[in-house]
């Protein structure tokens, strides 16, 4: 659903003067895409040209994973292959990864590359030291830290060889900025982009290795934080200058929220176009960077 003044593809279709879609013939491979930031970056990627393994995790993420895959094959005429793995699990990124394989690779030669990856899939956890537990702790760097690294093991044979590959891992403002209640959620998100540094050297002959540290993003995440939370935040949202609300442009929800939170979240598309833009051909020269999409919430240094 396009939010508003935010067109769901006038922004989107990027190409070439003689009318080639940047990405056209890719292959990319974004965890969490049955919604929120995963399901905004598949759509932008499909519109560049870009066919997706698209990940989700639950059985009630199915459905709209399917139905999103299909209107983008539709759409844009590329081939879109819903995938259901846990990230958190110890054998789900090398089943995504076999699946694609088994899909995508050539039919007599079995070879496959995999151009792009988005490590989006994530979970959050806000609690207090005192209230931290083991099992807590273990969810939430499963998902979030091991997830990706796993992945990026079962993806290692077929990433290009040639610098035009393209990895993206989201991490979050909560990585630096130290919110209470994110001892485990934050650090989780600090390695992340420890992590994004390391792969940029190890990966330099095959493919460019960023992250982005997205603010407060209107997703189910951000609908299930307390109250409590977005006045802890708000200080920050009235310091972020692309923060502020616009009566008439965006809904009435956000702009009656703002009052409490301090300012408005950035929709799904936002960040994705961030995100589409480090897998383009322009970001070719830009690796091992923490990359600031969070409307100024956080300035880059």
């Amino acid at each position: 659903m396009s939010r508003p003044g935010v067109s769901r593809t006038a922004s989107t279709n990027l190409a070439s003067g003689n009318g080639h879609r940047v990405l056209e013939g890719k292959i990319a491979v974004v965890t969490g895409a049955s919604r929120g930031i995963g399901a905004a970056t598949c759509e932008n990627l499909a519109s560049k040209g870009c066919s997706i393994i698209m990940n989700y995790t639950s059985d009630s993420s199915e459905a709209i994973t399917n139905e999103l895959a299909e209107r983008l094959q539709k759409e844009h005429g590329i081939k879109a292959l819903p995938v259901q793995a846990d990230m958190g699990s110890e054998n789900g990124p090398a089943h995504l990864i076999a699946t694609a394989l088994n899909h995508f690779a050539h039919p007599k030669t079995r070879k496959l590359q995999i151009d792009i990856i988005i490590n989006n899939a994530g979970v959050a956890s806000n609690r207090s030291i005192e209230k931290c537990d083991a099992e807590d702790f273990d969810f939430v760097y499963r998902v979030n830290v091991r997830g990706p690294l796993f992945l990026m093991k079962a993806a290692f044979p077929y990433l290009p060889n040639d610098r035009s590959g393209r990895i993206v891992n989201v991490s979050s403002v909560s990585a630096s900025c130290g919110f209470s209640e994110q001892s485990v959620y934050g650090g989780s998100k600090a390695a992340v982009e420890a992590m994004t540094r390391t792969w940029a050297r190890e990966l330099a002959e095959r493919t460019t290795v960023n992250a982005i540290n997205p603010g407060p993003v209107l997703t189910d995440m951000w609908s299930g934080v307390s109250k409590e939370f977005q006045e802890g935040i708000a200080p920050w949202l009235k310091n972020t200058p692309l923060a502020a609300v616009r009566p008439g442009v965006d809904s009435e929800d956000l702009v009656k929220g703002a009052e409490i939170a301090g300012g408005r979240p950035a929709y799904e598309s936002e960040t994705a176009g961030v995100i589409a833009m480090l897998c383009t051909p322009d970001a070719a020269y830009t690796t091992g960077s923490v990359i600031s999409c969070n409307g100024g919430f956080k300035f880059s240094t």
